[in-house]
């Protein structure tokens, strides 16, 4: 089987799609699946290196919906090599590229001449995107994209795959006009972490050289008003005043991830600086990867994310690998299996969420914490492991392809 997998860019610092790529070519090539990728990054990016897979990075995109010319004269001249295409993410020229050329093929081609399509939306067709107050510009841009050209993708496609079952119901409430023809759960996961070493603890205290060895809290994602890093801040503050007064041991806090260069990002480290409390006590180290990555889930207590929407949550399923408990709110679409096998501790996405999150951690005995330790390791093995993922994926793909043949 050859799939061509479709994303506007696999650069690592732009999220999830980049590593759900990746990892499913990683393990589906294990299986004699041969995959080849074509993105809109440009020519020559070491993110796109590879000594197996294809990568074919049109680049000289543009716009809000990086578009580029490239692409629709790439896919006519290739699409039909493939047996199925995997369109990642949506709301850019991508996926209408994708889209537009499988719909002026099928007027020449047969249906079983033509590659199957699937979307995996990751997340985007989540209905807070639509809802969140500081995203009013861009849900009214969806919007009309959705009404023009979004939704003949998602409806014209061979089906949806998802990552979760929340995900998948999620999806349902998000726009009008809504009619996949088949929806699919085919979960998600990562690869194993590597083993611990004294390089990572080395690499992790090079990157972040104030915190000293002290005891400290972990969040690792991209710093973003979404993932609820001023809450963490506000809450963390809170309980620092509040634990001068009885006395307990609030670990210290590793902010860490790409954005340190945004606006928000700059508000919040202004809004750190105001407060002596937290001098010396939160730090942000930027973006970690490799080595540096891995010393600060292996060295961390706890890993915290109190984010407003997270499709799957990558970094709390690393954390979980590495045996660290997480602190999560209930907007992370994986935390029912998290809270269900007592991996961590889950509460609302606000201020008081957040605080009570971390009350609850500062409030658990050595012993406690060690055993939701050792829950989160195993709640990683049932659960989020990449190889039963991608063979969902592959079986789901396999299975359209020929049931497509047999109609044809």
């Amino acid at each position: 089987m050859k799939i061509l997998h479709i994303a506007s860019s696999l650069n690592p610092a732009m999220g999830g799609v980049a590593e759900a790529v990746k990892s499913f070519i990683i393990i589906s090539e294990k299986q004699a699946i041969s995959n080849e990728v074509v993105t809109l990054d440009s020519p020559g990016r070491d993110y796109l290196q590879s000594d197996v897979t294809p990568f074919h990075s049109l680049g000289s995109s543009h716009g809000f919906l990086n578009h580029t010319k490239q692409l629709i004269p790439w896919l006519t001249e290739n699409i039909a090599r493939f047996d199925a295409v995997i369109i990642n993410g949506l709301w850019g020229f991508h996926s209408y590229a994708a889209w537009k050329v499988i719909h002026e093929l099928k007027k020449k081609h047969t249906v079983k001449e033509l590659p199957s399509v699937f979307v995996m939306p990751h997340g985007m067709l989540d209905p807070y995107f639509q809802r969140a107050k500081e995203r009013r510009f861009k849900a009214i841009r969806n919007r009309m994209y959705w009404t023009i050209v979004e939704r003949k993708v998602i409806n014209d496609g061979d089906g949806l795959l998802f990552t979760s079952e929340t995900e998948l119901l999620l999806a349902r409430e998000t726009f009008k006009a809504y009619n996949p023809k088949k929806e699919h759960n085919v979960g998600y996961g990562i690869n194993t972490p590597p083993v611990f070493n004294e390089n990572m603890r080395y690499a992790f205290n090079q990157s972040c050289p104030g915190l000293k060895g002290n005891p400290y809290i972990l969040f690792l994602g991209r710093i973003d008003s979404k993932k609820g890093v001023d809450l963490l801040i506000k809450a963390y503050l809170t309980l620092l005043k509040a634990e001068k007064l009885t006395n307990k041991q609030l670990s210290k806090l590793v902010i860490a991830g790409p954005g340190l260069n945004t606006d928000f990002a700059e508000k919040i480290r202004h809004e750190v600086k105001r407060y002596p409390e937290l001098k010396n006590e939160i730090f942000f180290p930027g973006m970690l990867t490799g080595d540096s990555k891995w010393g600060a889930f292996y060295g961390c207590e706890a890993f915290v994310l109190p984010s407003h929407q997270e499709n799957f949550g990558i970094a709390v399923v690393e954390a979980l690998a590495c045996g660290k408990p997480v602190l999560i709110s209930n907007q992370v679409n994986i935390w029912q299996e998290i809270g269900d096998s007592g991996a961590g501790i889950i509460e609302d996405d606000n201020l008081i969420g957040t605080a009570s999150m971390l009350k609850r951690w500062i409030g658990l005995t050595a012993d406690e914490k060690l055993r939701m330790g050792e829950r989160a390791a195993q709640s990683f093995k049932k659960y989020f492991t990449l190889d039963k993922a991608v063979s969902n994926m592959i079986e789901v793909i396999g299975n359209t392809i020929n049931e497509k043949s047999e109609l044809s």
